[in-house]
């Protein structure tokens, strides 16, 4: 799954969204560090949508512009959970191999 995917799944999973509120939870979630273009976050939006992720949850017009709600599908929200648990996975892999390192005192580097 690709990063951004990840990241408009889990803007999603709590609550439907427009476009631009979907762009401000991603960088609410990832403390600033994903910032998400227009541009990049629609075409997600629309090939998340044909694969069966997200869905149209409504839409409104405020302001005189038409605004456009997603939400997480069924499917999102099981691909969402199988993501992040491969995610947890691989981080406690990570954290053990550098506690190992750690205890070993770096004795054991290896040489490529």
């Amino acid at each position: 799954m690709h990063e951004a995917t990840l990241w408009i799944l889990s803007a999603l999973a709590d609550a439907p969204r427009h476009g631009y509120g979907v762009i401000r939870e991603v960088q609410r979630l990832s403390d600033g560090r994903v910032r998400l273009l227009a541009g990049t976050l629609y075409g997600a939006l629309d090939r998340l949508a044909a694969d069966g992720l997200i869905a149209v949850d409504r839409e409104e017009v405020v302001g005189g512009r038409s605004r456009r709600y997603y939400r997480l599908t069924g499917d999102g929200e099981a691909a969402l959970e199988t993501e992040s648990e491969r995610l947890r996975r691989a981080a406690e892999a990570s954290a053990a191999q550098l506690a190992a390192r750690r205890r070993l005192g770096h004795a054991h580097r290896i040489a490529w």
